[in-house]
Parts: C-alpha cells; structure tokens; sequence
C-alpha cells in the first residue's frame, strides 16, 4: 500500500544534520514537501513564514533551546488540527512517557527504516488529529 503522497507538507526538525538529510530524503522519496529545521526556534520561524497549513510536524523529542513537545505545544496553538509525530532515541524516558506517550502523540524510535518512516507518517496523517485524541 502507498502512502499519501503529493500535496502533504512535513517539517522535519532535528539538531542533528545527518538525521535531518537522511529523514528529508527518505520524505521526498515518497513526494511529500519537505521542510527541514535544525532547530524548534528556526521551526517556528520556518512555519510562521510558509503561508499555508503544514500537515505534519516531525520533531526530535530532545533537542537543544524549544524541545519538540514546546514546539508541537506552540505549533498547534497557530494550526489547530496540526498532526505530530515524535523521534526519539529514548523510547522509555521520562521526558518521552510525560511530554509524548501521555499526551497522544506518536512515537517513532530511533534508528529507524525507511519503511518504518513510511508507516508511522502515514498512520499519523491518516489518523485523528490531536485535539480528537484530547478529547479522549
């Protein structure tokens, strides 16, 4: 089965430039529109100046200055509906039970495959939004 692909906008934000390259490729590979930040301040800037709705943000959990889950907190504020998908090295942290797993959000542990990317960003976007998983 084929992903959704084609008109969907994914930003990707990752202090590390290697995940950045490698996660931005992988997307394109699959048609998606890529956006790509090193950090959760260039991010907002990034989503604030794209002028139209992004459709998934895929942030690193841990990362230095905005951590994903401030980013996804500060993101969905100006985009309600806006679909999150976390990566994390540290499946079974603290900060990953309180900030992501509790909250609803998804979680694609690192490392990961290219079709293992491919799954979770479609589950994720074909999913319910956050707001309906708050809802309960």
């Amino acid at each position: 089965m084929k992903p959704e692909v084609g008109n969907k906008t994914i930003l990707v934000v990752d202090d590390e430039p290697e995940v950045r390259k490698l996660v931005g490729a992988m997307l394109s590979r699959d048609s998606y529109k890529v956006l790509i930040s090193d950090s959760g301040e260039t991010a907002a800037k990034t989503f604030e100046k794209h002028g139209s709705p992004i459709d998934l943000l895929l942030a690193d959990v841990v990362s230095p200055g905005v951590s994903g889950p401030m980013l996804a907190d500060q993101l969905t504020q100006l985009q309600p509906g806006l679909r999150v998908l976390f990566m994390s090295g540290f499946d079974h942290s603290q900060v990953v039970q309180k900030y992501v797993l509790e909250k609803g959000y998804s979680l694609l542990v690192k490392p990961f495959t290219m079709e293992q990317l491919r799954e979770k960003v479609r589950s994720v976007l074909n999913g319910p939004e956050q707001t309906e998983l708050l809802k309960g």
